[in-house]
């Protein structure tokens, strides 16, 4: 079992792997120490929400998990990972106060600002290991900037659970409390596809599968996907659509601090000008490049993922949905995976940018028209 340290200290010694075509691998995944807490935070309701066409704002909600938890930390690494309608993050005990705070404020915040209700719970990791479970992490690297975390064992989707059942609560923070959200933004429109339609897939292990048969399947979903061009990725090179005001100037005056809500729309109405200029007409200012940084939005985009399951917003053709419907429909009926779909017609982009300068600014990608919730709807209706 891994010793125990620090956040950062830990998971920055978890080496980066390319190639998402090996994440099933089990030798790049590494246990969490024992005295480690997993967060794992959700809407509730949230089909109730999409239906409402509430998309922006549950991306917005699960986003904002991230961003409080990493300011609270002032900026150590730890491994998240964004699940469309809430996140799930794990730290270290030196970090656990912070990241209770964070939680609750972010709970609350989402109730008072976003209108939506949302359940937090930290689990340790010990009591995963009682449940005879497991939290491993391992780091992938989309691109050069920054990697992102996967987690395999069975732990989470447990925690998960059991906060759904009210153990492990945290208690929302004061009504009016709020976390430190900045960096957080949703100025990027829509982004429509090009290749047929936005496919949300989530594909997780049938009760009792076969390991072996579980990782062959996803690996054989992994190359299907891999054989579009550019891996199915939903952000087009040139990068998202802008415009302006942005569609998310209201969510993103919600999260700033400080003044009247008047006066933070007022702020960021004036700041989101400035960026689309610059972004527009190609202006470098103070170190910021606007086409490099177009170029790491696009590769450091988080359209796929694993976390004890596997997570993806593809840009597909008709032919890859209907292949790839095909091969989940034949696991299905040999009790190998459970699996939900959705198609839409655009993608969106949440954005968690501490600082344009750096390289390591993070996109969350979800569908624009219920996106991983509806997919986890479909999937739910299925046999366990």
């Amino acid at each position: 079992m891994t010793t125990p340290q620090g956040t950062d200290a830990f998971y920055s010694s978890i080496p980066v792997f390319r190639g998402f075509g090996r994440l099933m691998d089990p030798a790049l995944y590494s246990p969490l120490p024992d005295d480690w807490t997993i967060g794992v935070a959700d809407i509730v309701e949230s089909t109730k929400a999409i239906a409402e066409a509430r998309y922006k704002a549950v991306n917005m909600a699960g986003a904002a998990v991230i961003a409080a938890v990493t300011n609270a930390l002032e900026g150590r690494e730890f491994p998240f990972v964004f699940g469309g309608d809430g996140a799930s993050f794990a730290v270290s005990p030196d970090d656990l106060e912070p990241a209770r705070a964070a939680l609750a404020a972010t709970a609350t915040w989402v109730k008072d600002d976003l209108n939506l209700m949302m359940r937090v719970a930290l689990v340790p990791v010990a009591a995963v290991r009682a449940q005879s479970l497991d939290v491993r992490v391992a780091r992938f690297g989309p691109s050069p900037n920054l990697s992102y975390a996967m987690f395999s064992g069975g732990g989470l989707g447990w925690a998960e659970a059991a906060m759904k059942r009210g153990e492990f609560v945290v208690p929302l923070a004061p009504s009016g409390t709020q976390p430190d959200l900045s960096g957080l933004s949703c100025r990027f429109e829509e982004i429509p596809s090009v290749r047929g339609l936005i496919l949300s897939v989530l594909v997780v292990p049938s009760r009792g599968a076969d390991p072996l048969a579980f990782r062959k399947l996803i690996e054989e979903i992994v190359a299907l996907a891999e054989r579009t061009p550019d891996a199915g990725r939903p952000v087009p090179q040139g990068g998202p659509p802008l415009r302006w005001p942005p569609a998310g100037v209201e969510f993103e005056a919600r999260a700033a601090r400080g003044g009247s809500l008047f006066r933070r729309r007022a702020f960021v109405l004036a700041n989101t000008l400035f960026a689309y200029l610059i972004m527009r007409l190609g202006i470098s200012v103070g170190g910021f490049v606007p086409k490099t940084y177009v170029q790491q939005v696009v590769e450091n985009s988080d359209f796929r993922k694993y976390d004890d399951g596997l997570r993806m917003i593809l840009d597909c053709t008709p032919e890859l949905e209907s292949a790839l419907t095909q091969r989940l429909v034949k696991a299905g009926s040999a009790g190998v995976a459970r699996y939900g779909l959705h198609r839409q017609d655009a993608a969106m982009m949440t954005c968690f940018t501490p600082s344009a300068l750096r390289s390591d600014h993070v996109h969350f990608i979800d569908g624009a028209r219920g996106g991983y919730a509806s997919a986890a709807t479909a999937l739910k209706a299925r046999p366990a």
